[in-house]
């Protein structure tokens, strides 16, 4: 790993800031220094390209303009804002923080990343953030993007999916950060490491900093950061049923733990709660165990038909859930006192707080309906 003197460091953070100062992405949380606005927008940012999380943020600061009015917020309202974003823990730890803030701190944030810390869902990276960024407190903001940008200037070895590692790259920022202006030299890290330092196909011919990068100066670019592969995610089979009654479309609530709890799905069986092996049977006699198992559930019966057509995936950090559709139409609206849910009417879809794998399976339903 390379050591830095300190007129080299003076002379990266130049070079750094000089070209932020002339190229910065304009971002709406970018427009102030309010630790609100950050925060909404980190979160947001976790697992999201930034580019779809602008609407997201825009939409929820109108519903939510204050940390009171989140604290404040029905959780009915909180998950509808969300919706589609995913990684719902997200939104529902936010909420706590905001509640922490108003009732502990009477309103007023705290301001070191220590601090920021205690507060529900606000790990090291965001409140070396809203720190830098909201209260000018030279404090390393570590994500992804850091990592990278980091590991290639100074050739850094260690794994960064290794939790131990963080340290060894928050030791070498710390030296190196600006300490008139961190909160834009940890923006400037951002938007260099989405620019001219990205993981794949980088420009450092032309990067601000070309100079300071070693492993591109060495050829050994691509090489850095170092990461160690995560397990691929398990493949899970379900079916959808997409049930229709005269009224609209049955939606049950899922359970308020677990995956995607407390939100709005049709009505999801998991093949291997059908049956031991599930890979020992045809699908239609998987069709025939969901049928049954749904009705011995809810009382409800009707025989679902698999409506074709390749299954819908969506990939969660440690499962692949691949969807198989059945479809099924109710002469009347059936009697709804076992069903964790309720009728729907397509024109109040909107109304229900749902995951993005329910978007796509009412997608997919309607690109198959119209075949």
């Amino acid at each position: 790993m390379q050591q830095w003197s300190q007129t080299k460091i003076k002379a990266f953070q130049k070079a750094l800031l000089t070209w932020y100062d002339r190229e910065k992405r304009d971002l709406p949380w970018r427009r102030d220094h309010d630790p609100y606005h950050i925060w909404v927008s980190e979160i947001m940012l976790q697992q999201t390209q930034v580019q779809t999380v602008i609407p997201y943020y825009q939409r929820f600061m109108a519903a939510f303009p204050t940390v009171t009015d989140l604290a404040q917020a029905t959780e009915a309202a909180l998950l509808q804002a969300w919706a589609g974003l995913g990684y719902y823990s997200r939104v529902r730890n936010m909420q706590k923080a905001a509640q922490q803030i108003v009732t502990d701190y009477q309103g007023v944030w705290p301001q070191t990343a220590a601090e920021l810390e205690q507060l529900v869902g606000i790990g090291p990276y965001t409140a070396g953030a809203i720190a830098s960024i909201a209260f000018n407190q030279p404090e390393p903001a570590i994500d992804g993007n850091a990592f990278r940008v980091f590991a290639r200037l100074f050739e850094i070895d260690a794994d960064i999916a290794k939790p131990q590692s963080r340290q060894i790259f928050y030791d070498v920022i710390k030296e190196v950060i600006s300490v008139e202006r961190p909160g834009d030299f940890n923006q400037a890290i951002m938007d260099l490491g989405s620019s001219y330092m990205t993981a794949k196909n980088p420009d450092s011919a032309h990067s601000p900093v070309r100079e300071f990068n070693q492993a591109y100066l060495d050829g050994k670019e691509l090489d850095y950061p170092v990461k160690s592969k995560k397990p691929r995610p398990v493949p899970v089979d379900y079916f959808a049923l997409v049930i229709k009654t005269p009224a609209g479309y049955l939606f049950e609530q899922r359970p308020g733990t677990g995956m995607l709890a407390d939100l709005w799905t049709v009505p999801l069986l998991k093949w291997a709660d059908l049956t031991t092996a599930p890979e020992e049977l045809l699908l239609p006699e998987l069709v025939t165990l969901a049928s049954q198992q749904f009705t011995a559930n809810t009382q409800i019966k009707l025989i679902p038909a698999l409506i074709g057509g390749r299954p819908v995936t969506h990939t969660f950090t440690h499962q692949k859930w691949q969807i198989t559709l059945l479809y099924a139409e109710l002469a009347q609206v059936p009697d709804l006192s076992y069903f964790p849910g309720r009728v729907v009417a397509p024109a109040a879809f909107n109304e229900l707080a749902q995951p993005k794998v329910q978007l796509k399976i009412w997608q997919r339903y309607q690109q198959l309906s119209e075949l």
